[in-house]
């Protein structure tokens, strides 16, 4: 390398050569199915998230880093360097649910390479991003980049349910000096929406019992419900797929992240609809119908919100239970960083009443906004370009909810490029090998950019 380390064929060369070990590694920690579990241990999101945690952290000790985990089993961390400045690479551990596995081609915590894509759930979203970003500093290490700060990868735990990872980690560790977190799309995230999730509860008078759904931030795939009068009569009226499954019905969905909701399709809403059509008087029925089908973004309930930085307003209907006593909506809203919280929650309070509905919170998380101009943005945005050629694509706001909002002075960075899919929380998440190698040739150039 020459004196100021710059990235060069050499270190492509040993990146490729590290390649093989990185999808090894891989394999380890995607084969963990670390999704939210309460089966009773002494770990907090149950023993399966607990050994992914390891699982990560023996890979770093083997790489060279240093490793610490939280006793009390909410995060770890790997960091490598020396000096007072500190970057942090959020990125966390947890994923959502499966869902149906009759919708994976391959099991899902059991990965597979085909036609140049690796498929296993946490492949994107977001094991594969952290360790591409850990094995490009490697790469630049074994290389003998100069190193004259530290690097601290921090796992989360909590990510794809209610965060109670990171305000850990905020209460007993250093602060990164920047940041940022592989866990969105490139070029760069600059403004992630308010992350508003809550439940509606009315009584039951149905006499119905069932549940569907798999997380609030997933649109629902499917939902198997019993046969109703009326209910696959109206189903096929209606142009809504379903199909016969052990006597029952189970009407089908698409299944995409909250923050793209209208990109997807809604099984539980279809579900409401066609019961609705059927003469099934549910408070969740005549709610749905009336404010969700047919409007991308609730517009009965809200009227129109959207900004210029972030976009309209996402309402998902992630989850759905309905007990002897009560009916239940779980809902996730993604909010324009301009709009005031409090208002959205007033106005959507107000028409649940209007159908027997009370609101109560799940989980919030305020928008977050980085100026164009920071350093840390023009940072990042010069790395991109200059790996990628990319002058057109500019930052974007997101209504992604990423580990940016955990510390101050981070942002989202990768690891989609544009016009690559997002196959986040569906069926047969993969990662495309090409772009991953794209990925960590943009973290090496950001890591060479960051030298004090």
């Amino acid at each position: 390398m020459n004196a100021k380390n710059e990235v060069s064929k050499r270190v492509y060369e040993k990146m490729e050569e590290n390649f093989a070990d990185f999808l090894k590694d891989l394999d380890k920690i995607v084969s963990v199915p670390s999704f939210l579990k309460e089966d009773n241990s002494r770990y907090p999101f149950g023993e399966d998230i607990q050994k992914a945690l390891e699982t990560m952290l023996d890979i770093c000790k083997g790489l060279g880093l240093k490793t610490y985990i939280d006793p009390e089993g909410y995060y770890g961390y790997a960091e490598i360097g020396m000096g007072e400045k500190l970057v942090g690479v959020l990125g966390h551990l947890d994923v959502v649910p499966p869902g149906d596995l009759s919708k994976w081609d391959n099991p899902p915590f059991e990965p597979v390479i085909k036609d140049g894509k690796y498929y296993g759930r946490g492949s994107q979203d977001d094991k594969g991003p952290t360790l591409a970003a850990i094995y490009a500093l490697k790469t630049l290490l074994d290389c003998g980049f100069d190193l004259n700060y530290r690097v601290r990868f921090i796992f989360g735990t909590d990510e794809e349910n209610l965060w109670r990872d990171m305000p850990k980690y905020v209460e007993k560790e250093e602060m990164p000096t920047i940041g940022f977190t592989p866990d969105s799309k490139f070029p760069l995230i600059y403004a992630e929406k308010g992350l508003l999730q809550c439940k509606l509860t009315g009584k039951n008078l149905s006499g119905m019992v069932f549940k569907g759904g798999d997380a609030f931030n997933s649109v629902p795939s499917s939902i198997l419900v019993e046969k109703t009068p009326g209910l696959e009569e109206n189903l096929k009226k209606l142009g809504y797929e379903y199909i016969e499954k052990d006597g029952k019905l189970e009407i089908l969905g698409k299944s995409v992240h909250a923050q793209v909701a209208e990109t997807g399709i809604n099984a539980i809403n279809r579900y409401l609809h066609a019961l609705t059509l059927s003469g099934v008087e549910t408070k969740s029925g005549k709610f749905v119908v009336e404010n969700i089908i047919g409007h991308n973004f609730a517009e009965p309930i809200f009227g129109e919100v959207k900004d210029e930085h972030s976009g309209e307003l996402k309402f998902n209907v992630g989850k759905i239970e309905f007990t002897p006593e009560n009916e239940i909506l779980c809902i996730d809203m993604r909010i324009p960083v301009t709009y005031d919280k409090d208002i959205i929650v007033e106005t959507l309070t107000k028409k649940a009443k209007e159908y027997g509905f009370e609101y109560s919170q799940h989980d919030y998380l305020k928008s977050i906004y980085t100026p164009l101009d920071s350093e840390l943005v023009k940072t990042l945005m010069s790395a991109y370009q200059e790996v990628t050629g990319d002058l057109e694509s500019q930052p974007i706001a997101g209504g992604g909810a990423t580990y940016a909002r955990a510390i101050n002075n981070c942002v989202a960075f990768g690891y989609v490029l544009p016009n690559s899919p997002k196959t986040e929380h569906q069926p047969n998440e993969y990662i495309i090998l090409d772009d991953m190698k794209t990925a960590m040739k943009i973290y090496m150039k950001a890591f060479e950019k960051f030298r004090a």
